[in-house]
């Protein structure tokens, strides 16, 4: 699916001239970048959903000493 964005014009600068000086497309690297962070995004989006979750008391939460005891891996 095509999409449009607006950059600032620094970056946009940026980009073009990495584009330029590689033989690449400005797509490319967009693309790149959007991939590479995606799922940064997505970890930090469900991670906030979730401490809200704990905080109104709706699921609970186990130490990292309790989780380890129960695989075997406390010292």
């Amino acid at each position: 699916m095509p999409i449009s964005l607006r950059l600032p014009p620094e970056v946009e600068e940026r980009l073009s001239s990495l584009a330029s000086k590689t033989g690449r497309t400005k797509t490319f690297y967009a693309t790149q970048a959007i991939c590479e962070q995606l799922d940064d995004l997505e970890d930090l989006y469900l991670a906030r959903k979730e401490i809200k979750k704990v905080k109104a008391g709706k699921t609970s939460t186990t130490s990292l000493s309790d989780l380890m005891k129960e695989y075997g891996l406390a010292r």
